[in-house]
């Protein structure tokens, strides 16, 4: 049984009990799953599973401790990619699923500039689990037609047929750019869309033409309201980008929650806790038990808390307001689902599910206001004042602008030759490569063999 067939099960067994872990049998019947599931090729050792199993079901396999302390080798031991390289790799994945030579051009790219702008989290390392995993289950699909549902000259609404929205998203996007160049303003709504990739990519591609970009997508449920208790909205990035004279754009691309499961799924894997504030459980305790919090929001019982934190003290009322706007602007134009309807799991058989996200993209043309030079000096100027300001004297000596990070990771990875390749992502791309059709013959060895 391969990897992401063993994973469904002990997903599904989750699923299905939630007061599992009281029951021998049942925890007898996760333990031997869990542990075929740590010996199939292609299964990340990195797995919040494995978590899940010693925290919730008592399943502490020392062949995972082996593969994650493998896992976690020097930063100067890991093998460095070429992008072009892996960009390339990431297109014949796709190429072999169906997706047209156009589209997975598109694809590998929006991962691609993930890795190159560091962000880790959405680049190669979705490719299997997000994407790949997803069109193995049958809860996205790789070649769907995008359709124009209703059309202006400045605005449309468009539906993705729950296709790959790494190439729905662009398209969205240049559809705004092309009708702000036009009629000096564009604005696109789409539904029907899966998981686009990093936000700050749309932002770019605006900001690339002399644009304003403007852009926002739901996702499962996680944030509680404030006051609130239960998930009921996605991490819901807002995205902002504006062109400048500086080497990069001001792209700000981020949650509007404290934190992101990916996070503390980071903190369990380096031993520490959550930070206050961040996790809110269902009796309203704020919790910073890493692992507890990863064995609650498996079942139910934990939710993050929006940019503010929990309650209203610092200001939890403005990130919950954020994340309601970006929900809105996904569901109230598109009349997209949300909530329940798009966690991904079917709750009567712990099988996973379709999430129909909505996006939605605004361009203006800089140069219908006024001279995009004026508009990339005054931007420049300011951005420059900003970090030229007083300095803490107890901080790290800098201050960053949007943007920044991103760009500073791109010239240090571009000056390295490339992008390192931790052991659980070589281990994705040798199970990609070896079941994939026609992959093993492009790529008999790969850089790390």
């Amino acid at each position: 049984m391969t990897a992401a067939a063993l994973k469904e099960e002990l997903l599904s067994i989750i699923g299905k009990n939630p007061e599992g872990h009281k029951d021998a049998d049942i925890r007898s019947t996760f333990a031997s799953k869990l542990e075929e599931y740590s010996k199939a090729e292609g299964a990340d050792p990195n797995d919040v599973i494995f978590a899940i199993g010693k925290t919730v079901f008592g399943v502490d396999l020392p062949d995972a401790k082996k593969a994650k302390t493998n896992g976690s080798s020097k930063a100067e031991e890991l093998p460095i990619v070429d992008f072009d390289y892996m960009k390339e790799f990431m297109k014949e994945v796709f190429l072999s699923y169906g997706v047209t030579p156009e589209r997975a051009e598109i694809c590998s790219d929006v991962l691609i500039e993930a890795d190159k702008r560091g962000i880790d989290s959405h680049g190669l390392g979705r490719l299997k689990p997000i994407y790949c995993d997803r069109m193995d289950n049958g809860i996205l699909w790789p070649e769907k037609p995008i359709d124009v549902i209703t059309e202006s000259e400045t605005t449309a609404l468009v539906d993705g047929n729950l296709g790959l929205g790494l190439y729905i998203g662009p398209h969205c996007m240049q559809m705004a750019i092309d009708k702000a160049k036009k009629y000096g303003v564009g604005f696109v709504a789409c539904r029907n869309s899966t998981h686009y990739g990093i936000a700050g990519y749309y932002a770019t591609m605006a900001t690339d033409q002399g644009c304003i970009g403007f852009t926002g997508t739901n996702a499962r449920p996680s944030i509680a309201p404030t006051f609130g208790v239960e998930p009921m909205m996605g991490t819901n990035p807002l995205v902002f980008g504006l062109p400048s004279t500086d080497d990069f754009p001001f792209v700000i691309d981020c949650a509007t929650s404290v934190n992101q499961r990916g996070k503390i799924e980071k903190y369990a894997r380096e031993g520490v806790a959550t930070p206050a504030g961040a996790v809110i459980d269902d009796q309203g305790i704020e919790r910073t038990d890493t692992e507890g919090i990863l064995r609650d929001m498996v079942l139910g019982k934990c939710a993050l808390t929006p940019v503010g934190g929990a309650g209203d003290k610092m200001g939890g009322y403005k990130g919950f307001g954020w994340a309601a706007t970006v929900e809105l602007l996904c569901t109230a134009l598109q009349s997209g689902p949300w909530g329940e309807d798009i966690c991904g799991v079917d709750r009567a058989t712990g099988k996973p599910k379709p999430m129909p996200l909505g996006h939605f993209f605004l361009a203006i043309d800089i140069e219908k206001i006024c001279p995009l030079d004026t508009f990339k000096k005054n931007t420049g100027e300011f951005l420059k004042a900003l970090r030229e300001s007083k300095k803490a004297p107890t901080g790290p000596g800098r201050i960053w602008t949007a943007g920044e990070p991103e760009n500073d990771a791109r010239l240090s990875r571009t000056a390295q030759g490339g992008m390192k390749v931790v052991v659980p992502l070589q281990k994705n791309m040798i199970d990609l490569r070896n079941n994939r059709p026609g992959l093993k013959e492009k790529y008999p060895k790969l850089p790390f063999e």
